[in-house]
């Protein structure tokens, strides 16, 4: 029982130091970090799209090289064939599957990153959204506490009508025995 009651008493201590904490913290700090945050992972997500869209460029390269080896290899089994010599069509036909193999493996990751990096792409472009909507809000937010904390150095003044000012104006005129 005993145990219980220090647990619940360091649970409350803890409880209000974070609430001390809390209260120390600006909120317009908070705020301005929370925006340097989602900048810095939006930030990020662009590289890693950048960085897919540069690996599927290079295995487009990787495949333009392997269909040119591709097609020599096509040639050259045409051509020992032309010339009756099925050893060497043979030969090259050997080297020839596994580089169809190579190229099919290639296309399939091309189409993979393209995938991936149109997927990125779309929720990049949906988090930019958001967060140009939170960065206004967050400057609104930030313009309305300043505004809010910032006193004016002079009351500011009703806007008085000339018509006002004139009667008044002949009152006192009147009280100081007509003169003009």
């Amino acid at each position: 029982m005993a145990l219980h009651l220090f647990d619940r008493i360091t649970l409350l201590l803890k409880a209000d130091a974070h609430g001390v904490v809390e209260a120390l913290e600006e909120r317009s700090l908070l705020l301005k970090q929370y925006v340097r945050e989602a900048e810095i992972e939006l930030n990020q997500k662009a590289a890693r799209l950048e960085a897919v869209r540069e690996e599927e460029q290079r295995l487009r390269d990787a495949l333009n090289r392997v269909a040119e080896e591709i097609q020599a290899l096509d040639d050259d089994v045409s051509l020992a064939l032309a010339g009756g010599k099925d050893d060497l069509a043979r030969f090259a036909i050997r080297r020839l599957i596994p580089r169809r193999h190579e190229a099919a493996a290639l296309q399939s990751q091309i189409e993979q990153r393209g995938a991936e990096a149109r997927g990125l792409e779309e929720r990049l472009a949906a988090q930019r959204t958001q967060f140009d909507s939170l960065r206004a809000r967050v400057r609104c937010e930030l313009a309305h506490e300043s505004a809010a904390s910032a006193s004016p150095s002079w009351p500011s003044e009703a806007a008085v009508a000339d018509q006002e000012v004139e009667l008044e104006l002949m009152r006192r005129r009147k009280g100081e025995g007509g003169r003009p």
